[in-house]
């Protein structure tokens, strides 16, 4: 049940405010896609395991940010219903990212030994920081997106203002956090990072994660202490519903199980072009980095010292193209509705750019191909980088994932709002609907994609051939079996609303 709120109109000054939260928060997302990856097969866990640690950010999506949403709606703490739940959130990252990034050093410390590969205790620290990361970061987006809603007093083309700086924001964080993955020197400005636990790799990753905290943090700070929040009462807040013997929690599940007893067909269509949507996208997302330090460029994590320093120039290549993907996604962001427009509608777009998806993950496959035939004609002694149009080649494709992600990022909560619009039904609820649809299948890839490369040889091919299919799948089913929605909103991209 959502709750209502009379907002007197306040200065867009205070929506950027607290949409420049979004910056902070996927700077952090962007280290984890960029650096993560190889990080964990660095502390000796292998590739095949390494995607069931990703598990934490669909579970806590799954789980966490409908129930904090749910209880801010909620709280009638005397500074808000929104701001404890986001500094508290901001507080969790800061002290998760601590953990991740200094895991190798208190490992060690703790009795790990430099000579074993696996590294036990600093894995535990690792896990424990980045479950604590993805439940923090579900914990601070929600009500920071809800925040922007009630600030926006119910008016329309506020909201889509809001969700526009939000989607900007957003970019900017995404470019700040790749281009710092992407820069192998970043640890000569904190030198007390490299340690002897702790290479240059693990000191650069250490000093992101510094700077990502104190970035966070005085984003965070200067928006709940200039953004005033009015407090609700304990009756606006629906406390009255208990008086019915049903506890908040029992309140929140059978209200999400009404949704889906009520859902229409063409929310159930959304649903599932969405899960397929997301199926294809996550494996891109979990190894992009890794692909291209192990596929593209030839390195391996546990190799000799060059084998390794080649592993590390692909991962740094490989953030450059993240954070190229960023860019290519703020300005598609900007063209959509156009362009929808041009094509016949939004729905026509998902297809399109979802074929554009299925094609460049088949193209991943070419190019490995071509990387691995100029290593065989060198020789497998080879240890430089490949050649610049094979570069080129894979840069680009992070280059055009661009415009299927933007649409991603945008169309099915557009869809949602509209179809839900349609029927009547709450906003809110019917968005915490399409979130399951989201981090489903994120949990589902997150456990096959790792056998499903093993079964195949190993390497990433398999689950990116594999995404491909589904993408393709998808663009069929939103281009022929996803109804036309009687009107259309405006397009702003809102945001991954589950992937953390």
């Amino acid at each position: 049940m959502e709750t209502g709120q009379t907002v007197t109109p306040i200065p867009l000054w205070n929506i950027v405010v607290i949409a420049a939260i979004a910056a902070g928060i996927q700077f952090g997302w962007a280290l984890q896609l960029s650096l993560l990856t190889p990080y964990v097969q660095t502390l000796g866990v292998p590739h095949v395991w390494a995607a069931f640690i990703w598990l934490c950010g669909p579970i806590s999506g799954l789980v966490v940010q409908p129930i904090v949403g749910y209880s801010s709606d909620r709280c009638t703490s005397r500074i808000g219903r929104r701001r404890p739940f986001i500094a508290a959130g901001a507080c969790f990252v800061s002290v998760a990212v601590f953990m991740i990034g200094f895991a190798k050093d208190i490992g060690h410390r703790s009795g790990d030994s430099l000579q074993n590969p696996t590294k036990p205790r600093a894995v535990a620290i690792f896990v424990t920081g980045f479950w604590i990361l993805d439940v923090a970061n579900n914990m601070l987006q929600g009500p920071c997106r809800a925040f922007l809603a009630d600030l926006s007093s119910n008016d329309h083309k506020r909201m889509r203002i809001a969700n526009a700086w939000f989607s900007f924001f957003m970019a900017v964080g995404n470019v700040l956090g790749y281009a710092a993955g992407s820069f192998s020197g970043l640890h000569k400005l904190l030198p007390f990072t490299q340690t002897t636990a702790c290479d240059v790799y693990c000191a650069n990753l250490k000093t992101c994660f510094i700077i990502d905290i104190v970035f966070l943090l005085s984003i965070t700070i200067t928006a709940i202490t200039t953004v005033k929040e009015t407090p609700i009462t304990r009756k606006e807040a629906g406390d009255e519903e208990d008086n019915e013997g049903r506890s908040s929690g029992r309140a929140f599940f059978a209200e999400l199980v009404m949704a889906f007893k009520t859902l229409k067909k063409p929310m159930w269509f959304l649903l599932l072009v969405t899960c397929l949507n997301w199926m294809a996208w996550f494996p891109f997302l979990l190894y992009d980095t890794d692909w291209m330090g192990a596929e593209v460029y030839g390195g391996k994590v546990k190799g000799s010292a060059s084998q390794q320093k080649l592993y590390d120039e692909g991962v740094r290549a490989g953030a450059l193209g993240l954070m190229i993907n960023s860019i290519v996604l703020a300005f598609a962001s900007l063209g959509l509705e156009p362009v929808s427009r041009l094509i016949g509608g939004v729905k026509n777009m998902w297809g399109v750019v979802n074929l554009i998806l299925a094609a460049c993950l088949a193209a991943t496959v070419w190019v490995t191909k071509v990387a691995e035939a100029w290593r065989g004609e060198h020789g497998p002694q080879i240890l430089t980088p490949p050649p610049t149009s094979i570069k080129t080649s894979a840069l680009a494709l992070f280059g055009l994932l661009g415009i299927p992600l933007a649409v991603t990022f945008s169309i099915p909560f557009a869809l949602a709002s509209i179809y839900c619009s349609e029927e009547g039904g709450g906003q809110g609820l019917s968005l915490g609907v399409l979130n399951l649809s989201i981090v489903i299948p994120q949990m589902i890839i997150s456990v096959i994609s790792g056998p499903i490369d093993a079964a195949f040889g190993g390497g990433n091919l398999p689950a990116f051939v594999l995404g491909s299919i589904l993408a393709a799948i998808s663009a069929l089913l939103a281009i022929f079996a996803l109804p036309n929605p009687k009107t259309q909103l405006p397009l702003n991209s809102t945001g991954m609303a589950g992937a953390h």
